[in-house]
């Protein structure tokens, strides 16, 4: 057959297959078989191979307790399921456990041994072969324990589909189902378990920390996924380091020269016990004790660190460690362990030797030590009582690994008993059909894994997630020294839960942390000292966010509690104390009534008021005497009243501002003063007119009688209201809290319109200087005893203080603006009250002598004598001109008779022609103007 050598090939590959593998293990057959891949050994002895000849398999080193632990654990419970009368009845589970001696090439020569039976046993080569030491196919693989370890095997053992569940193999990458088909896990992943270290960091306040990773798969994701975390919560991280057990001793001393020279006081490590104890190791020697380390799952109980004499370096750390579970009978499975019992398991015998420092027969009695020297230890009987020594083997206080270890078989044993209990046509397979339990593959177990649900006998409910996680929860440890013979203690200090909400998740107590293992006091991690109340942190030029500078909270903003990002402003009513941690009502200010200023202007105001009030009376008992009838009395009244209007328009401006006294006070100053103003102008400009006409006529008398300068008062005033109504519809004022002066509110009126309050000013001050012009241009008529000079002066007045008014009005602010107006009205007021009837009112009351009709007279008369003269002086130089120019003209002198006639009805000349007559008032004043010229004789 051609055939033929392949089979025999086959099939002497198939008869040594039991002795396939690493050559150390722990081995029962049954009808079913498990892998099994423990850490037995912290790590390999590294030796230099320069393939001079043959390399040799290296040599694992440095004894694993709890790795042994674990291994023993998953024999516990396979026995266990053995012995149980209803779960896989009649069916015996075998196991075939390796040592991965924590390093990936071992791990994958003893998968190896697991792939290469199930390829083999794949071309049912039974009919060819019938070895009686044949080994069934590994139909599902527990383990390993690391991370970097497992992602290897998962590699190889994902390629057949046998399913692999690893009992702490925490990095996330493993999460990924296209690259790892079969990998499953009962230990939570670490993307919570970085969320968890980043909550621990912010819970405590801390935001410079250093970082420190194995350099493996298990570390770099971690790290990664915490670096993520720490950004969100605005924590700095000021190292990030990796480490390994096999770093150089040059490499350690450097990383521990940054971590002692850094100023952060947290060290977050994300590694296992053999890659963290080089380091470790560092730090002893140094004697560096001020340091928090945060722990991983993955050394945060690893004996290789929780050593007493680490204890200085490491007392006080804060860990996380998987929720610890309970193994009835584990106790007394692992106490009854002996060489003499265990063939089955070959690691037995090192760990007796191991634990009491002895050496069996048959075993080589040298030892080699860490430091290079050479040893022997005693003989061993075999016999000796494990539970006389202290080891972490016994250490079944807090089962974590273990259990995890435990669920993972048992969770492999359901999912088997499911296979064994399906009913065709409810299966999982095509057509639903059932797996046959004598005949299964690997895949198939695989599929049913997948599906798993089940309660476990403490009655809590199993199965894997969406990425074939079981979900979990953490502890958190803290590393305390017992005070008997200062082991390590390690104190549940809360948990962490995963499931919760956000927020909820992290519980701790911190009256039971013992921070470097003696103080209750939270220690200091931060890059700068932490920010008083009254500061906000500054930014630091080139430095992390982290490390900032206290400024203090400008003015008018505060903070109340330490470490403040920003400071808050004050609200609108409010301004920050002189410490700026808190604010406080601003004053609120206006021109109060009960302020010395606003009772200042008040009284000033009122007196306006009753000084006008008492000019008015004195106007009125006074009324026919020849100076009020000289001053137009009527318009006069109208005067006082539009003065008194004035002077109470003030007032309004004086109290708390509301919407109603905003709108009122301008229009009522402006109409006010616009009325005021249009009495002044109306008899200013009749007397202007009625003096400049020379011969008055009924015409001047019909149209300059009251009811004309009563219309011209109230169209001028007519004006102003309608300027105010439009800028009352348009945009009314309305009161408003000003909050742009530090400490104050000044309740002020928002005017609406700026360019209706410069119109309504602007008409004021227009009819202002007419009013100027037309008293300037008569101020030397004889009319109210020179009335027009004080008009002049009280115009003037009244255009200096708006002039300087409006100035005033833009360079003020507050309470003040109304001040200034008030005084603009009442300084205004009081110039023409006092120019224009103070004089007159001291000549009706202290000098009543000039109060007659014969001081009008004669002022009129005077005044009359000074036009005629001025006239005739004109006609004569005009005659004078034309006659020069003629050549024998003669010249004529002129002369002018002015006769007074104050009793009778008429004026007759001597010649008995009629002279001209001019009313005014009560009197009649007659003008006689006669030209004599005389004749130049001739030269000739």
């Amino acid at each position: 057959m051609p055939f033929a050598p392949c089979y025999l090939l086959l099939l002497g590959c198939t008869c040594v297959m039991s002795t396939y593998g690493p050559h150390q293990r722990a081995q029962m057959t049954g009808d079913i078989l498990l892998g099994g891949l423990f850490p037995i050994h912290f790590g390999v002895a590294s030796k230099d191979q320069d393939l001079a000849a043959r390399p040799e398999s290296t040599q694992c080193v440095r004894f694993n307790f709890r790795g042994f632990r674990w291994l023993q654990t998953m024999i516990f419970a396979i026995e266990e399921i053995n012995n149980s009368s209803t779960l896989l009845p009649n069916i015996t589970l075998g196991y075939r456990i390796f040592d991965t001696c924590n390093t990936v090439s071992k791990a994958l020569e003893a998968t190896l041994s697991f792939v290469a039976q199930n390829k083999i046993d794949s071309l049912n080569l039974d009919e060819f072969c019938n070895c009686t030491d044949h080994i069934p196919s590994t139909i599902a693989v527990v383990g390993a324990a690391g991370s970097a370890v497992s992602t290897a095997v998962a590699n190889l053992l994902g390629l057949f589909y046998i399913p692999q569940i690893s009992y702490a193999s925490s990095s996330r990458l493993l999460s990924n189902k296209n690259q790892y088909k079969s990998f499953m896990r009962t230990i939570p992943s670490d993307e919570y378990q970085a969320t968890a270290m980043a909550e621990v960091i912010e819970y405590f306040q801390w935001n410079w920390v250093i970082a420190v990773a194995s350099d493996d798969d298990y570390g770099r994701p971690s790290i990664e996924k915490f670096e993520k975390e720490m950004e969100e919560r605005d924590i700095c991280i000021h190292l990030n380091e990796l480490i390994s057990q096999y770093m150089e001793d040059h490499e350690i001393q450097a990383l521990a020269d940054r971590i002692e020279n850094s100023s952060a006081k947290v060290i977050v490590v994300f590694a296992s016990g053999p890659d963290m104890e080089p380091l470790i190791k560092e730090m002893v020697r140094r004697n560096i004790t001020n340091r928090i380390w945060i722990a991983s799952e993955a050394w945060a109980s690893s004996s290789l660190i929780a050593k007493p004499e680490y204890l200085d370096v490491v007392a006080g750390a804060v860990g996380f460690a998987l929720k610890a579970g309970h193994i009835p009978e584990l106790k007394e499975f692992l106490q009854q362990v002996q060489p003499k019992k265990d063939g089955h398991n070959e690691f037995v015998r090192e760990f007796w030797e191991e634990t009491f420092n002895c050496y069996l027969k048959d075993r080589p009695r040298r030892q080699e030590s860490d430091n290079g020297s050479t040893s022997f230890r005693p003989l061993c009987t075999g016999e000796e009582d494990i539970t006389s020594v202290e080891t972490p083997y016994l250490d079944y206080t807090h089962l974590r690994i273990s259990y995890n270890v435990y669920v993972a078989v048992y969770a492999i044993a359901q999912a088997l008993q499911n296979i064994l209990t399906c009913t065709p046509g409810h299966g999982l397979f095509a057509n639903n059909s059932c797996a046959d339990i004598k005949k299964m593959e690997a895949w198939q177990v695989l599929k049913q894994l997948r599906h798993l649900k089940y309660t476990n006998s403490a009655g809590g409910k199993m199965n894997f997630d969406e990425k074939f996680d079981l979900g979990a929860n953490y502890t958190i440890i803290n590393w305390h020294r017992s005070a008997e013979d200062g082991s390590v203690v390690f104190e549940e200090v809360g948990y962490y839960n995963v499931y919760s909400k956000r927020g909820g998740k992290l519980v701790i107590d911190k009256t039971k942390i013992l921070w470097n293992g003696f103080s209750l006091e939270v220690p200091f991690s931060n890059c700068s000292e932490e920010c008083e109340p009254g500061t906000r942190k500054g930014i630091i030029d080139s430095m992390p966010t982290c490390c900032f500078e206290c400024s203090e909270c400008s003015d008018g903003e505060y903070s109340n509690h330490k470490d403040a990002s920003i400071c808050i402003k004050c609200p609108n009513n409010s301004w920050s104390s002189g410490n700026h941690t808190s604010c406080f009502l601003k004053e609120i200010e206006f021109l109060s009534w009960t302020e010395p200023f606003g009772i200042a202007l008040a009284i000033c105001a009122v007196l306006g008021v009753v000084l006008t009030a008492f000019v008015m009376g004195v106007f009125v008992k006074f009324r026919n005497t020849p100076i009020v009838k000289a001053t137009n009395r009527e318009l006069s009244y109208m005067l006082l009243f539009s003065l008194i209007c004035c002077f109470s328009s003030s007032l309004i401006f004086i109290g708390r501002p509301h919407d109603w006294m905003c709108r009122l006070r301008q229009p009522a100053f402006g109409v006010s003063f616009v009325l005021c103003i249009s009495c002044i102008l109306v008899k200013t400009n009749r007397v202007l007119l009625v003096f400049e006409a020379k011969i008055p006529t009924s015409f001047h008398r019909k149209w300059w009688g009251l009811n004309l300068q009563f219309l011209l008062v109230f169209l001028f005033t007519f004006v102003q209201v309608m300027i105010c109504v439009v800028w009352l519809y348009n945009a009314p004022p309305s009161s408003y809290m000003n909050h742009d002066i530090d400490e104050i509110i000044f309740i002020t009126c928002n005017e609406g319109s700026e360019m209706a309050l410069a119109f309504l000013i602007g008409y004021t001050c227009l009819l202002a200087a007419i009013c100027f012009f037309f008293a300037f241009k008569s101020r030397k008529l004889p009319e109210n005893f020179t009335e027009a000079k004080f008009i002049t002066f009280s115009m003037l007045i009244f255009f200096i203080v708006w002039i300087s008014f409006i100035p005033a009005y833009f360079s003020t602010y507050g309470k003040f603006v109304s001040a200034v107006e008030v005084i603009a009205i009442l300084a205004s007021s009081f110039g023409m009250l006092a120019c224009i009837f103070f004089n007159k009112v001291y000549i009706i009351l202290f000098k009543s002598s000039r109060n007659t009709i014969e001081e009008v007279r004669c002022s009129t008369a005077a005044h009359a004598f000074k036009v005629a003269a001025k006239a005739t002086l004109k006609q004569g130089t005009v005659s004078r001109k034309k006659s020069g120019s003629s050549g024998g003209s003669s010249a004529s002198s002129p002369s002018s008779s002015v006769s007074l006639k104050t009793n009778g009805d008429g004026g007759e000349t001597p010649s008995g022609r009629k002279k001209p007559r001019v009313s005014f008032g009560s009197g009649t004043v007659m003008l006689s103007l006669s030209f004599e010229e005389s004749r130049r004789g001739s030269l000739m």
